[in-house]
């Protein structure tokens, strides 16, 4: 079974930064696809990053925020700069054994998930 676990969500001022880290345990052999994802108060859970064949990025984080992972360390990490106010949510990594060319940005794709972070940005 994969288990996810994120760390180094907080609160930060606009402008900031903020690095997130996902561990991923019991991922047995075969290609996954990786992404971040994140959900403010009353809203609908939404894709930020992904990295299969190909990387994606949400448009309103494109240029500021970063998706990298570690195989060594089984993690993947997702590096936020000039963070704003809008960026609050908690955010979630999430995981599929399957490595499709591009990334699928919707949430009921993805059977592995964590159990989130949250990220505060104050304005």
């Amino acid at each position: 079974q994969v288990q996810l676990v994120e760390s180094g969500g907080g609160l930060v001022q606009a402008g900031g930064s903020l690095s997130l880290s996902c561990v991923v345990s019991g991922r047995t052999g075969g290609r996954y696809t990786m992404a971040w994802f994140r959900q403010a108060p009353g809203k609908e859970r939404e894709f930020v990053a992904g990295s299969s064949i190909r990387t994606l990025y949400a448009d309103s984080v494109k240029g500021r925020f970063t998706i990298s992972s570690d195989n060594a360390k089984n993690t993947i990490y997702l590096q936020m700069n000039s963070l704003k106010p809008e960026d609050t949510a908690v955010y979630y990594c999430a995981a599929k054994g399957e490595q499709p060319i591009l990334v699928i940005t919707t949430t009921g794709w993805y059977n592995y998930w964590g159990q989130g972070t949250q990220v505060t940005v104050s304005s």
